[in-house]
């Protein structure tokens, strides 16, 4: 349940930048780097699919009961 919220968390959080409302600096950067600006329709997708997998391995989603 810990790693699916994780999952989740992070796949919002990658949503939120691909379509540029959080705006991150580059950490560790070794030589002049720039921020990414602009929204980015990979990292939005990329979201969207780790919050649903997230949400799935966290037990959210509905799940069929077997008889």
């Amino acid at each position: 349940m810990v790693a699916g919220t994780a999952l989740a968390l992070l796949g919002l959080l990658w949503m939120l930048q691909g379509t540029d409302l959080i705006r991150i600096r580059p950490i560790l950067c070794v030589a002049d780097c720039q921020p990414v600006t602009g929204g980015s329709p990979g990292w939005l997708a990329a979201g969207v699919v780790a919050f649903v997998v997230g949400l799935a391995v966290a037990g959210f989603l509905p799940r069929r009961r077997q008889r």
